[in-house]
């Protein structure tokens, strides 16, 4: 069978989904990543929002661009909070992800975007970087039908409740336990 030859759905309802990516596994952002890719595979236009990430090179960055038009990227974070030695100011970090929730909320509204990703979302909730009435807000002024998809760790209970499919990635085994560094293309 070719491609041409496969049956092509459409669901009898389109509804516009909020999806949360959350847990302690790997592959919470690679899953918002395949989720860009078939996105695109269709047509539809994404923005992805990365609330944390941004003071190291992943390999999405270049990735994403090969994807243009159909996505946008914004690398807004300065990186994991209280990691490494973590030079950055807690202040320093709300400022950002404050940045970054005006930024998707925008996105979200400008009527551009089929799907909007706020990447590690979860964990700016967590770490108080944005509120929880934020987050909330952002869920409810979704456009009907756009897609919403909030990652990262600890998923607040009011987020996973106002979400229609929740996945929780959940490590069994990692290669960094092993102390094998991390890895180009697979761990970013």
């Amino acid at each position: 069978m070719n491609e041409s030859e496969l049956q092509m759905l459409e669901p009898k309802e389109q509804v516009g989904l909020v999806v949360v990516i959350t847990g302690h596994g790997k592959g919470k952002t690679t899953s918002a990543l395949g989720t860009i890719v078939r996105a695109v595979g269709h047509g539809l236009r994404v923005c992805l929002v990365q609330f944390m990430k941004g003071d190291m090179y992943a390999g999405e960055i270049d990735g994403l661009k090969k994807l243009a038009p159909y996505v946008e990227h914004h690398l807004i974070g300065k990186g994991f909070v209280g990691l490494k030695g973590d030079p950055v100011p807690p202040a320093e970090h709300r400022a950002h992800a404050q940045e970054a929730i005006k930024l998707a909320e925008e996105k979200m509204l400008s009527g551009e975007f089929d799907i909007l990703i706020c990447d590690e979302i979860n964990n700016a909730l967590k770490l108080k970087l944005v509120d929880l009435p934020q987050v909330l807000d952002l869920i409810q002024n979704k456009p009907a039908l756009m897609h919403l998809v909030l990652t990262g760790r600890d998923a607040h209970p009011k987020v996973i409740q106002r979400a229609h499919t929740v996945s929780i990635v959940q490590e069994m085994k990692h290669a960094y336990r092993e102390r094998i560094a991390p890895q180009k293309g697979i761990d970013y």
